[in-house]
């Protein structure tokens, strides 16, 4: 998880003209202002240009600015990862024609739930289910690792930890009083190979560098899922439901598309998965990497992933760099 020296030839590439191929185009690129955000527009960026011959420029932005810019000057042409569940705007201009929604970011949505270490689940396969841990409580240490107060999540798990009756199965909740207190619980528990249950969410650079396994919650089911995250909630209007997926997309022009089809087949077919994208953000971290960094790792060391998202000709220009 080091940086390597191809990996940081290919970033000073990144930094370069784009290739001599056929020409695109001018294509301004969205990065939101996260480590994700930044490193995947970063990689949308390197290939829109070697592979297709864009010539592309980075716009930092963040989720509701970018919405309101896509709505009021059609630009940026393409924007990864769109958390359409924070901003209604976004499916009006769908509606309107304005923006297509070309695909997922991360394949598997934004993902949330109750996790055990995947050594854990190695050694006993019964607690990948709710139901395997409720009737092994001494397996995953007793307790349950809570949301901070002030989360999302703490309201839906305080509602579910009633639903489930966590304390009544012998598993104490253990309430965090902050992000960084819930991560240094985990990389506590891989350091010594001990129990661990609680929650998390993903893609993330935790994920990334502590292999997890979702526990089975029950299937979700959204109108209970909702009624799950009213705080306070009435005690007869609680109940099972997991933690569905976020929609997190990539958007783009529908001018975009109509001018620049060929790039705009690759943006349709950029969904990269979530492993991937967590195992990312972890190397980004450990190693302080830019976001064209960032990118390059990725290129080097999942090249496939990439390939097969472009077309013969893109692909053709991508591997004279390799």
């Amino acid at each position: 998880m080091k940086k390597n020296g191809h990996a940081l030839a290919l970033a000073v590439a990144m930094t370069a003209s784009g290739g001599a191929y056929a020409n695109c185009g001018e294509v301004s690129v969205g990065a939101m202002g996260w480590a994700s955000g930044e490193s995947v527009a970063a990689l949308t960026s390197f290939v829109l240009e070697q592979g297709y011959g864009c010539s592309v420029t980075i716009v930092p932005t963040d989720t509701v600015p970018v919405v309101t810019s896509l709505a009021e000057t059609g630009q940026p042409d393409v924007v990864p990862e769109v958390w359409s569940n924070s901003v209604p705007a976004y499916d009006g201009l769908v509606e309107e024609g304005k923006v297509i929604t070309a695909g997922n970011t991360f394949a598997n949505g934004g993902e949330e739930g109750w996790w055990i270490p995947q050594y854990l689940a190695d050694k006993h396969p019964e607690l990948a289910t709710l139901e395997g841990v409720l009737a092994n409580p001494e397996l995953v240490g007793a307790r349950f690792h809570n949301c901070p107060v002030g989360w999302g999540c703490r309201i839906v798990n305080d509602n579910l930890k009633v639903v489930h009756d966590l304390e009544g199965n012998g598993i104490e909740v253990f309430d965090h009083g902050s992000g960084a207190n819930l991560a240094a619980s985990i990389a506590a528990a891989f350091e010594d190979q001990a129990p661990w249950f609680g929650y998390y969410w993903g893609p993330t650079a935790i994920l990334g560098k502590y292999p997890m396994v979702k526990v089975d919650l029950g299937g979700v089911n959204p109108e209970q899922h909702r009624l799950n995250q009213v705080e306070g909630q009435d005690a007869g209007k609680i109940g099972v439901s997991d933690f569905p997926a976020a929609p997190v997309l990539t958007a783009m022009t529908a001018d975009f598309a109509n001018r620049a089809p060929a790039a705009a087949e690759f943006i349709k077919n950029s969904a990269l998965p979530n492993d991937l994208i967590s195992a990312m953000l972890a190397w980004k971290e450990e190693n302080n990497a830019s976001a064209d960094e960032t990118a390059a790792w990725v290129l080097t060391n999942h090249t496939d992933v990439v390939m097969s998202m472009v077309s013969g000709e893109a692909k053709a220009n991508l591997e004279k760099l390799f």
